[in-house]
């Protein structure tokens, strides 16, 4: 598993103070609010984060060091990761990027299904992405779909609603 996880983007410039604004990559921007330490360069290059404030959609963030518009400027476009290691995540919830890639796996008679290839959020439940070859399935997320998730092995176990394989 990558140490190093993104977790947003930075968008724009935000006011005369060297302020960013970031799209954030996670569930919500009052979880990258958390954060005192993140990273550029996948993990290469810490950068302290002095502070942040979600503001609609977005992230309003101060970086240590970034002190005027054209300092923010040259930052737009990179990505922000953080260090996996800094979050304890409750039972049965998992960093998207630890799903994306899981083979999909029939819990009752083996049947592959193909891979998981994304994740949304819809509000009532995430819906996993499971794509075979050119084919695609979308399934819920939810306890009577999914028996187990097991990131060690590389495996999802789903247990199939009615319909949900059917062309």
């Amino acid at each position: 598993m990558k140490r190093f996880l993104e977790i947003g983007k930075i968008v724009a410039v935000q006011g005369l103070k060297g302020e960013i604004r970031v799209e954030p990559w996670c569930d919500s921007p009052e979880f990258l609010c958390e954060f005192d330490l993140l990273y550029f360069n996948k993990g290469e290059t810490p950068v302290n984060i002095v502070r942040s404030r979600p503001h609609k959609n977005i992230v309003l963030m101060k970086i240590e060091g970034v002190d005027t518009p054209e300092d923010a400027q040259k930052l737009r476009g990179k990505i922000l990761y953080m260090d996996r290691e800094d979050v304890e995540l409750e039972e049965g919830c998992y960093f998207v990027q630890d799903l994306v890639g899981l083979e999909v796996v029939d819990a009752d008679d083996g049947t592959v299904y193909g891979k998981l290839s994304q994740v949304t959020a819809t509000g009532a439940n995430d819906v996993y992405h499971i794509k075979d070859g050119e084919k695609e399935y979308l399934i819920p997320a939810i306890p009577d779909v999914i028996v187990k998730t097991d990131i060690e092995n590389g495996k999802l176990i789903i247990r199939k609603m009615e319909g949900l394989f059917d062309l």
